[in-house]
């Protein structure tokens, strides 16, 4: 979009106010606020701002930096017509004075890696499915909604299915092509599935369905949460992420063999292989809290093996049946990544890892049909089946040795979350919970 056609939408929309909006290096948004009057400024001029507030970003020293409008990114809030106050929202990428861009800013780590397979002539897609619990507020306590032994895909008649409809329609008014929405497996949990665009575009999406669904639920005095296992005992929520890899123009899937197992390309495969062999220290950017890892248990379809298949929803990369004839589905589900990920640090170390697979030509290893739950430790060693990290701190230790990673990362980057992550471990480790108390103070 050029600077006028947003400007003459804003007009015509009536909007007042424009939230300017970015995320820092743990996925948290964050946003500026101008008054629809300063809009041809801030696209001409960009907006400024104390990056040293921001984690992860800028010390106190060097705080200065601005904000660049992305102007493709132009929608207005469904939900603010019924204001006075008509807002629209742009994301912005983060710039340093001097006019370069700031190599701690997630969107442009992405679009590093972006660049670096265009340049190899294809097209990164993304399509990820994220998960969501729902939960009512009585007083300081929060319970999952609906009260109900609901699961997956089961069609109830509670609230919470016409909140899922309000949110789609919200969605849609924001330029975002909703494909499903469903009851998932645990009480209280949802999903709502978008179609499959480039990383940037997906990465985008991911940050304003997570806005508007949190607001969405406010307005009926809930609260959405995208936190990977809030309820013990009953199955977390993930965010699979589709990928696939496409020529430039769009029009080839490169990840389609007619002759290949399961319809998989050599590229494909070396792809896999990449991501397989990376996994661990890319577990440090798809599951990067420490709450994290209690989803990623045995018993709960949480992938924690490292292997590959098409039935199998045990193994940590799946590949989805398709309809004969439509060869441009053909990818590649990695199911281990959860919705706390910074989505454009998640979909860079994704294609990073996918892409070393390429350059280094890695072979798969034999894809695996059994469910791998049932393995015992002595049959999956001898399959040479082994597990993701194990908590965040483990995560964190592959991640500091994995080159691949690392670099796509960025050296600022990798510094400030490993020092975040690791302050995150020790106040978790040194904390005395509620299970510790009640199992060990009257005992001993």
């Amino acid at each position: 979009m050029t600077k006028s056609e947003v400007l003459s939408q804003a007009k015509e929309q009536k909007v007042e106010f424009i939230n300017v909006m970015f995320t820092d290096l743990l996925g948290v948004m964050k946003a500026l606020t101008i008054p629809v009057s300063k809009l041809e400024d801030a696209i001409e001029s960009n907006v400024w701002f104390d990056g040293s507030s921001v984690e992860g970003f800028a010390r106190i020293a060097e705080s200065d930096m601005y904000l660049k409008l992305d102007l493709d990114t132009f929608t207005v809030i469904p939900w603010s017509r019924a204001s006075r106050a008509v807002t629209a929202l742009i994301i912005a990428d983060v710039y340093m004075p001097d006019g370069t861009p700031f190599e701690g800013d997630p969107r442009g780590i992405l679009k590093r890696q972006i660049k670096r397979v265009t340049d190899m002539g294809y097209t990164f897609n993304t399509g990820p499915e994220l998960e969501f619990f729902l939960f009512k507020k009585n007083g300081d306590q929060l319970t999952p909604l609906p009260h109900d032994t609901a699961g997956y895909f089961d069609q109830t008649t509670d609230i919470a299915s016409e909140i899922r409809k309000e949110m789609s329609f919200a969605l849609y008014e924001m330029g975002i092509d909703v494909e499903a929405l469903h009851h998932e497996v645990a009480i209280g949990q949802h999903e709502i599935d978008f179609k499959y665009d480039n990383a940037l575009r997906c990465a985008d999406i991911v940050i304003i369905m997570k806005y508007a669904l949190k607001s969405i639920a406010m307005q009926h005095d809930l609260h959405c949460t995208f936190m990977p296992k809030p309820i013990a005992g009953i199955n977390g929520s993930g965010m699979h992420v589709h990928q696939s890899l496409f020529s430039l123009d769009g029009k080839k899937n490169m990840m389609y063999d007619a002759n290949g197992e399961y319809l998989l390309s050599s590229l494909a495969k070396s792809y896999i292989a990449g991501q397989l062999v990376h996994i661990k220290a890319m577990n440090a950017i798809l599951n990067p809290t420490v709450n994290s890892y209690k989803r990623l248990v045995v018993g709960y379809e949480a992938p924690v093996y490292v292997a590959w298949g098409q039935r199998n929803r045990s193994a940590l990369i799946r590949i989805p049946r398709i309809t004969k004839g439509r060869e441009k589905a053909v990818r590649a589900e990695l199911r281990c990544p959860d919705p706390s990920a910074n989505p454009y640090l998640a979909f860079a170390v994704m294609l990073a890892a996918g892409l070393d697979g390429i350059e280094k030509k890695m072979q798969a290893p034999a894809p695996v049909e059994e469910n791998i739950f049932e393995f015992t430790d002595e049959t999956a060693a001898a399959r040479g089946i082994t597990t993701v990290a194990k908590n965040l701190m483990d995560a964190i230790e592959e991640l500091k040795k994995d080159p691949v990673i690392c670099e796509a990362l960025g050296s600022y980057c990798v510094e400030k979350l490993v020092e975040a992550k690791t302050a995150e471990w020790d106040s978790y480790r040194m904390s005395v919970t509620q299970w510790e108390l009640d199992r060990y103070l009257e005992v001993y």
